[in-house]
């Protein structure tokens, strides 16, 4: 059909389907990452979505330079309220990117931000954390120009859009609801 962009949840998944798709593919790990998986993914991965601390930057810079490539990150920034969401504070990510403009990570391309808001009906608490992530976004991209602020998933794609949004994340929506139990 020609899509070439795909995003997957978890390593384990992108690295078997990576061998049986065409080349071209940009692979896009949007899930939680652990640092000691990025080996597994760092000869192919386009960008990973889910950077979510200093370590783990740090991680994919040594794994990128073994590969002499550069890999995109977004940032992943805590905006939802619910405990369960993970992310870096605003004063962690903003620390990150200095250094990043500073000459550190030289196999690192930070394009963007990520954020995903709290789970909830609530569309003025969702709108809140979208236009906060959206303020960040704006704030470092006078710094040095991001392309990608990736917020919004199925059941909130649409505000998160009007928030400013440039990438949506949105697989229950096309394949449905994830098995597990498999």
């Amino acid at each position: 059909m020609g899509q070439r962009v795909f995003g997957e949840n978890k390593v384990q998944e992108m690295v078997a389907k990576q061998p049986v798709l065409p080349n071209d593919i940009q692979w896009h790990l949007i899930g939680h990452l652990q640092s000691n998986k990025v080996k597994y993914v760092a000869e192919f991965v386009d960008t990973i979505e889910s950077v979510d601390s200093e370590k783990l930057l740090e991680e994919i810079n040594k794994q990128a330079a073994k590969h002499n490539r550069k890999i995109k990150v977004l940032l992943q920034v805590k905006i939802a309220e619910e405990d369960s969401k993970t992310g870096m504070e605003v004063s962690e990510t903003k620390e990150l990117f200095l250094k990043y403009l500073q000459g550190h990570f030289e196999n690192i391309e930070i394009t963007g931000l990520m954020g995903i808001g709290t789970f909830t009906d609530d569309t003025e608490q969702t709108k809140r954390e979208f236009l906060f992530l959206k303020r960040l976004f704006d704030q470092l991209s006078v710094q040095k120009k991001l392309e990608t602020l990736s917020m919004g998933m199925s059941g909130d794609y649409q505000l998160a859009i009007e928030c400013g949004s440039t990438s949506v994340r949105i697989g229950s929506s096309i394949f449905g609801a994830r098995d597990y139990s498999i």
